[in-house]
């Protein structure tokens, strides 16, 4: 009898849950058209604990704006970049399609900032959207340098002459008295970027500028100017057929933007 009471409790009992369990899936339940759209919960997709960036800062500067090109007398105001005065910001270039470089330099950021939040980086952005005017590159230094971040990288395409394709990294050049500290950090970072880049896109070194992929520079005011390691990162030329298809394909975006993830983490591992 006891057994067969028992047997009964534990069978009212389930009957208890499924009822509970039906009841909550149904006038709440997702309906099949709007379930692939929901994000899936964090720990179905990171393991916990899986979080080698938690407590780094990144900052991603997207090149250019949106609404550049429509207040020429904002972007060219000229500003100091320590050693010479450079125009505020620019309009950047774009593909023979006319697919802009902002627009370019925001997808891909836009991709790799939830890969390396999922790492555990906190990740600020130097514009918030592809519609506005600027930051100037003096602003965007200063973004990165208030922020205290770890890694600064600045994504671009390039606009040089159609026969040449390939990317390539810049890192600052040493001006004495300002940024002798962040030289060789640079540089690692510089390094790790460049090698995950290729690795993850399959993109040569470019053929017609830098050395092996990576160029340093004084005139570039938002390497100038930053107190933080940072780099510029010219993702392919644009005015090249074969770089502009990859550059103007969704899925190879993603390809560069878990590159860059790569080698972000590379360096601040």
């Amino acid at each position: 009898m006891r057994a067969d009471r028992a047997g009964r409790v534990a069978l009212a009992a389930l009957a208890a849950l499924m009822s509970g369990l039906s009841a909550g899936c149904g006038g709440g339940a997702v309906p099949a058209a709007r379930e692939a759209a929901l994000p899936a919960s964090p720990t179905a997709t990171q393991p916990t604990g899986d979080r080698p960036l938690a407590g780094r800062t990144v900052v991603l500067d997207p090149g250019h704006n949106g609404g550049n090109a429509a207040h020429p007398e904002e972007i060219n105001r000229q500003v100091d970049v320590i050693n010479g005065r450079k125009a505020c910001n620019t309009t950047g270039t774009r593909t023979d399609d006319g697919y802009p470089e902002h627009a370019f330099t925001w997808d891909v950021a836009a991709r790799l900032k939830p890969i390396l939040e999922g790492m555990g980086a906190k990740v600020v952005l130097t514009r918030p959207d592809d519609k506005g005017v600027g930051p100037c590159v003096t602003e965007r230094a200063a973004i990165g340098n208030e922020a205290r971040a770890d890694a600064v990288l600045s994504i671009h395409g390039d606009g040089a002459a159609p026969g040449g394709h390939g990317f390539h990294v810049i890192t600052p050049g040493l001006l004495p008295g300002h940024n002798d500290k962040v030289i060789k950090p640079s540089r690692r970072l510089g390094r790790d970027i460049r090698d995950a880049y290729r690795a993850g896109t399959g993109m040569p070194y470019a053929t017609y500028t830098a050395r092996d992929g990576l160029q340093s520079r004084t005139d570039l005011g938002g390497l100038n100017l930053s107190k933080r390691p940072a780099v510029f990162i010219e993702c392919g030329n644009m005015r090249n057929e074969g770089d502009a298809a990859k550059m103007s394909d969704g899925a190879f975006r993603q390809r560069m933007a878990t590159a860059l993830a790569a080698g972000l983490k590379r360096y601040l591992t």
